[in-house]
């Protein structure tokens, strides 16, 4: 009977995940797809706390609790501009849970064998048909654990699967969580959880990919020690090679590259999470973890053939790129106030908006949605255009404009828009500066060579709004902010925002 309710309740959940997958491909229904994917959750919770192996229910109740009042704390505080670096050290915890669900597993398998040496038996042992597993005398049996039951009815082939199974959801889940950290560290600019000084360029050991490679190929012959007998402290050292080409390898990807690296970690999460599945027994971890695993491998592709990334060069820490002298930027930018800006859109038939991080770290976005209402009341043609990477995560502009209640229909991708641009009377870009960068298709040295962009100059007038003169976030200048019909709208973006509004008659 637990067993049947159980089954059901997974399978229930697992619907509503995939309900939930599929229902934030669209800004409409990602609302209801979040809570398809809260009440799936539950379901699997409540099933998991009823069903076999139910206990420690006091303990169980406040590990809850406790997730719950800082998950509270994290949505209610973080800023959007924050998320990217949330959703990288989230990844890590579902690495590191990996990690010690692995562990677990070894260890138990250890004290079961243990325990059949002192019953007279050997763990994985069968009868002579070749097929039922020798039991332990029936008090001894129910005297484990829910988990220790289900070793004990596995046979010696059972036995071998379940440690390759520890054995991959130790590996990817230690190469998760290191890696997710150094994610976290660049994004946030904080160098302070790792003894190296982290920042946003690409960075790693000499030695290079050889090392990721010699690290990944005496990974795999602790792997046969490990399923030969050699003992716990192969799965050790696993561990701790795992947890250096975790860090190695996303120390090698630079700024530029972040927002894949955070899809490719969600994927990671999802293949430990899937191994921990196999491991404990659970179909709904397993069918959970082939989800995220396979919806963050490709949007990982997705967002590599946005940027004409190879993704497998991403995912080897970024092998290859452009190498040279990259083009001198030739020419001066030239600053316009905001009456200057007011007049050009005051006498504009269509408008662009180009959104990017700046507008996200300034929380621009509700003077950005006052700017569209206005000019649309007025009868102009505003339209927003988002690149696939515009931000630091896969969707962050959508959701930013989403949350100002800017109309659905007038947020287009790059391919819906990117023609649009010569017959566009102004376009501005708020914080943007890779997604579109001119370079990315005169300079063949460029780190973002090839790399479709919002072609932005080919407009009748630009304005970009930006704090100052730097090179932003990934450090490669854009010759867009020098071209001749490009003005640069210098300041905060909300305030500069704030100053323009009462000007738009």
């Amino acid at each position: 009977m637990e067993f049947g309710f159980t089954i059901a309740a997974y399978a229930v959940a697992a619907v509503l995940f995939i309900l939930s997958l599929g229902g934030l491909s669209g800004q409409e229904s990602a609302k209801r797809a979040v809570w398809y994917g809260i009440a799936g959750m539950f379901i699997a919770v409540l099933a998991t706390l009823f069903g076999p192996g139910a206990g420690l229910w006091l303990l169980s109740l406040v590990l809850i609790a406790a997730g719950a009042a800082v998950g509270y704390q994290l949505a209610t505080k973080v800023q959007m501009t924050q998320m990217p670096e949330l959703v990288a050290i989230m990844h890590s915890l579902v690495g590191l849970a990996a990690v010690f669900v692995g562990f677990n597993a070894d260890i138990m398998i250890n004290a079961m064998s243990s325990l059949y040496i002192e019953n007279g038996g050997v763990l994985g042992a069968v009868a002579d048909d070749g097929v039922t597993a020798i039991g332990l005398p029936k008090e001894a049996y129910e005297g484990l654990s829910a988990f220790g039951q289900l070793i004990a009815k596995k046979t010696g082939v059972e036995i071998t699967i379940l440690r390759v199974e520890l054995v991959l959801g130790i590996w990817i889940g230690a190469v998760t969580f290191t890696g997710s950290v150094v994610a976290y560290a660049k994004l946030a600019g904080n160098s302070s959880l790792l003894p190296f000084q982290i920042d946003t360029s690409a960075k790693q050991f000499p030695g290079g990919h050889m090392l990721n490679a010699a690290a990944a190929a005496l990974s795999l012959v602790l792997t046969m020690m490990y399923l030969g007998g050699t003992g716990s402290w192969a799965l050790v050292l696993l561990t701790l090679l795992g947890l250096f080409i975790g860090y190695h390898l996303i120390m090698g990807i630079g700024g530029a590259d972040m927002p894949v690296v955070v899809s490719m970690l969600n994927s990671y999460s999802g293949w430990a999470a899937a191994a921990i599945g196999f491991s404990l027994g659970n179909d709904l971890l397993i069918v959970v973890g082939a989800l995220v695993g396979s919806s963050g491998a490709i949007l990982s592709y997705i967002m590599c053939k946005a940027m004409n990334r190879s993704f497998v060069s991403v995912i080897l820490g970024g092998f290859g790129g452009a190498t040279g002298e990259q083009m001198a930027v030739e020419g001066e930018q030239i600053a316009i106030d905001a009456d200057g800006v007011a007049t050009a859109l005051n006498e504009a038939d269509s408008i662009i908006i180009i959104p990017g991080y700046g507008m996200a770290v300034a929380q621009a976005q509700t003077a950005v949605a006052e700017l569209v209402k206005k000019l649309r009341a007025k009868g102009k043609e505003v339209r927003f255009a988002i690149h696939p990477v515009a931000g630091r995560l896969p969707g962050h502009m959508n959701v930013l404009l989403a949350e100002a209640k800017v109309p659905y229909d007038i947020v287009l991708e790059m391919d819906e828009i990117n023609d649009d641009f010569p017959d566009t009377d102004v376009a501005i870009v708020i914080g943007s500066n890779d997604i579109v960068n001119p370079a990315a298709q005169d300079d063949p040295n460029s780190p973002i060579a090839g790399m479709p962009v919002l072609e932005c100059w080919k407009a009748k007038q630009v304005f970009v709004s930006k704090r100052g003169q730097g090179t932003g976030y990934s450090g490669i200048e854009n010759p867009l902010f020098f071209k001749d019909n490009t003005r640069m709208f210098y300041g905060d973006a909300k305030a500069s925002l704030d100053t323009l509004l009462p000007k738009i008659d």
